[in-house]
């Protein structure tokens, strides 16, 4: 499955610690202790799965006197407002306006050509929608709780983010046919023709090289501006220090690597930050972006690990990532940090051809009618007599409790004052 990478006969203990200050000469300088205890605090309050964390980050975050943008996106004749949390602006205002230039990327750090309009609003605001601004799609970043007590007319409750999970508690062939068919060939394939070869690298010289010539351009390759990163001295204390740092090298040269999050509590290894060397094309067209992956899930599955925790994307199926991750055989989880406590509440105000085709056009995930305030996930796929459900988008996971197919007609039966009465397909959408 791995090429280099040997199975082991039995799954050995999952103490994966280790000590990185066996030999200080190696070490950058160290930060100061009241340095590091914020860098810990700061991780730990971003990351934690700890629920009393969780639930303290998640109210905070959402209190009704705290402050939130609230931005109108016009862009391709479709508005879209979002309101609420600013992680928000990010993870689901910029992917609507990538959808809506026709493609989910543009070049790197080139801008949105949406019109946007912004002002600020308070948490108390975000539960009286007619109080945010006028668009046709209305979208809150809000709490679940929350989400939940808003009007259900038009309307979906969405995961703010899902994550990706291979478990790894069997051996790593078992684990390997997971994987779609296509995926396992393609590993193969590349096996076959690439000198390839992982190994765990504790040096912090690794780290430092990793981190500037990998991990950040790699990131500025795939994002451009709008790039998320943690710094690097929190990736040294908090995740180089108590986690794992992995190197792939071809022809006996490094050519990408992958830092871990350890958590022996749970046995899962969170995949954070990955890269290849200078971010260079070269290393996605012959397929060591791809291996990483693969070497990954092996060495896990190898070495007692029982969860590897891919991380995630935003919720829509028609997103690149998302149908990437969902082919090692994943299980579409809400991720264990207090993005598991936040939700999308997602509204239709205006009917109109454009809105309909981007509904259609957009697949995503929603909380389970059935759900009982579980945090059940189903697929909704949008139709209508003109536009058929985008079914190629597949979401067949475990986690996925359900695939639901929404006539629009039905969902936008009870309008809003300010809606549109339903308008037919321009006969370029019309398939």
């Amino acid at each position: 499955m791995t090429g280099a990478h040997q199975h082991s006969p039995s799954r050995p203990s999952r103490d994966l610690s280790r000590d990185v200050s066996r030999d200080p000469s190696q070490h950058p300088p160290r930060s100061p202790l009241g340095q590091r205890l914020r860098m810990q605090a700061g991780y730990r309050w971003r990351n934690s799965d700890s629920p009393a964390l969780v639930r303290l980050r998640t109210e905070w975050d959402t209190r009704d006197r705290a402050r939130f943008p609230a931005i109108r996106s016009e862009l391709g004749g479709l508005s879209v407002a979002y309101a609420g949390l600013a992680e928000g602006l990010a993870y689901t205002l910029e992917f609507t306006e990538l959808r809506r230039e026709g493609g989910e990327e543009r070049e790197a750090g080139e801008e949105a050509r949406a019109v946007r309009s912004a002002e600020l609003v308070t948490g108390r605001d975000l539960t009286r929608p007619e109080a945010l601004p006028d668009a046709d799609i209305v979208i809150v970043g809000t709490s679940a709780a929350r989400a939940r007590k808003l009007p259900s007319t038009a309307s979906l409750i969405v995961p703010m983010r899902v994550h990706f999970v291979v478990d790894t508690d069997v051996d790593a062939e078992t684990v390997s046919r997971r994987f779609s068919k296509r995926e396992r060939s393609q590993h193969r394939r590349s096996l076959r023709e690439r000198d390839w070869s992982w190994e765990v690298c504790e040096d912090p010289a690794w780290f430092d090289a990793f981190y500037d010539h990998y991990y950040r351009p790699t990131m500025l390759h795939r994002h451009g501006k709008r790039e998320r990163t943690e710094n690097k001295p929190t990736s040294y204390e908090c995740l180089f220090r108590g986690g794992r740092l992995f190197m792939l090298r071809e022809g006996g040269e490094p050519v990408g690597g992958a830092l871990c999050h350890w958590d022996p509590r749970s046995g899962t290894l969170t995949l954070r930050l990955l890269g290849v060397r200078d971010g260079a094309q070269e290393h996605y067209d012959s397929g060591a972006f791809k291996a990483i992956y693969h070497f990954l899930v092996g060495w896990a599955a190898d070495n007692g690990v029982d969860h590897l925790d891919f991380q995630g994307t935003e919720p829509f199926l028609s997103k690149g990532t998302y149908q990437w991750k969902r082919r090692f055989g994943t299980r579409v989880v809400l991720p264990p940090n207090h993005f598991g406590g936040k939700r999308l509440w997602l509204r239709v105000r205006h009917d109109t051809p454009a809105v309909r085709d981007f509904l259609v056009a957009n697949p995503l995930l929603a909380e389970s009618r059935g759900g009982g305030g579980g945090g059940k996930l189903e697929a909704v796929y949008f139709h209508d007599a003109e536009r058929p459900a985008r079914l190629d988008y597949s979401a067949k996971s475990p986690g996925v409790e359900r695939v639901r197919l929404i006539d629009l007609d039905t969902f936008l039966r009870a309008p809003s004052s300010r809606t549109a009465a339903p308008a037919p397909a321009p006969a370029s959408s019309r398939r």
